[in-house]
């Protein structure tokens, strides 16, 4: 447990660190709008709930959880 935490917060000091060089593209734009997501626009409301990507973010981080167990 200690490791993986560990790992995690050198994981998230190097996104911090590089998060300038990681926004100037729109590579990442597609998150939160992928197709399954729900988004509901009515007057005078908005809802927008990304579950499609909620979804793909927990596989995602199964198989990295996953990974560090072995």
């Amino acid at each position: 447990m200690r490791r993986a935490l560990i790992l995690a917060g050198l994981l998230l000091l190097v996104a911090g660190v590089a998060w300038p060089w990681l926004t100037r593209g729109n590579w990442w734009r597609w998150i939160g709008h992928l197709p399954g997501d729900i988004h509901i626009e009515r007057e005078g409301f908005s809802f927008h709930f990304p579950l499609v990507t909620c979804l793909l973010a927990s596989a995602l981080f199964t198989m990295v959880a996953w990974l560090l167990r072995r």
